[in-house]
């Protein structure tokens, strides 16, 4: 008798949860932790990997909720309305964010590739900690418009939901917790790192850049990479680029979260990766080409009290290119397209 009970008990160990569907079961053996790609081109991931290792069914889980209308509080609006994988996961040819009742934001959407490479988040630095981001489009009124209790009251009504946060973590909570690690470890996931420019720094299957393109690098390394550092093309700090103030929108950028007027008009520096993919640019998306961002660069820089230092130069503000040079420059830009990461399965609506 006392072998029936054990037997019983280690059935009930292994199997966690049915899958109506199918009639099968969740092994929590299964749940195997997931690899997150670290190329030897990147600096150092600044995600603390190891407080919410990705895993399979974490993973799947922070899928489904980032595709999930639930989310918002009309049932329409998912995270992926806005970032589509095939443009580098923005919200191409939409100068504003678009969200429920088609309301208008002021800014742009900006890329979520390499989000656990970066220590902060959103054009105005609003949070620090890659779990905490998804509070912010959540709530936002003319996002997603919903608040944290309700998307958690929605998920917890629904037993799909149920099984998948079961499978998902030890404690199987429809928590706060739980579904923000669940999203983390989806876009944490998301590591852009295969482009033609990611496969000649790092030697791989003979690929060489052209003439122009090294051209373009040459320019690049000399005017841009400044801000735009390191392999991620950005460094990640919030810089005012001179672009003057959009009309009608009050937008100071990082002064709204830092409340210092040494702030005012500064926005992240923006990953360069698949930028040819990603238009319209700027944090208001005011450029629809690289062309109109580099001439804005060579003759639109407005200077102000907070402008970037490294736009004052002898020369006046800016940054001074000729027509070859922008042309060469805007071919090495199209060497950071990672066609692998924008048609990457796994990343894919369902």
């Amino acid at each position: 008798m006392r072998m029936k009970y054990l037997a019983w008990a280690m059935l009930l160990i292994t199997l966690v949860a049915c899958n109506e569907e199918d009639g099968g079961y969740i092994d929590i053996e299964d749940n195997e932790r997931l690899t997150v790609a670290i190329p030897s081109n990147f600096p150092p991931m600044v995600y603390q990997i190891e407080e919410n290792p990705p895993t399979r069914y974490g993973f799947e889980l922070g899928k489904k909720l980032f595709y999930d209308g639930k989310l918002s509080a009309n049932g329409f609006i998912s995270c992926g309305f806005c970032h589509e994988q095939r443009f580098s996961f923005t919200h191409h040819g939409h100068q504003f964010s678009h969200g429920i009742d088609d309301k208008e934001g002021t800014r742009n959407t900006p890329s979520i590739a390499n989000m656990a490479f970066f220590s902060e988040f959103a054009w105005d630095g609003a949070t620090s900690h890659l779990d905490l981001f998804p509070i912010i489009p959540i709530t936002n009124e003319v996002e997603m418009g919903e608040t944290m209790t309700g998307v958690l009251e929605k998920l917890r009504a629904d037993s799909d939901y149920q099984k998948a946060f079961k499978a998902a973590f030890e404690d199987g909570g429809v928590n706060h917790e739980n579904f923000l690690k669940a999203i983390a470890q989806f876009m944490v996931m998301m590591v852009s790192y295969n482009s033609k420019y990611d496969k000649y720094v790092r030697n791989e299957d003979g690929v060489a850049l052209t003439e122009e393109e090294l051209h373009g690098l040459h320019i690049f390394q000399q005017k841009c990479a400044s801000c735009h550092t390191t392999d991620l093309f950005s460094d990640g700090s919030f810089r005012n680029n001179g672009l003057p103030p959009n009309p009608g929108i009050n937008d100071i950028g990082r002064a709204e979260v830092s409340g210092s007027v040494n702030d005012n008009h500064k926005f992240k520096v923006p990953s360069l990766r698949n930028v040819t993919l990603t238009a319209p640019y700027m944090h208001d998306g005011r450029f629809g080409s690289l062309e109109s961002v580099l001439n804005f660069y060579q003759n639109g820089v407005q200077d102000s009290p907070t402008l970037d230092p490294l736009l004052k130069t002898e020369e006046g503000f800016g940054i001074s290119m000729n027509d070859a040079e922008k042309m060469a420059l805007i071919a090495f830009l199209g060497t950071l397209t990672d066609e692998e990461f924008i048609n990457d399965e796994r990343f894919a609506e369902y």
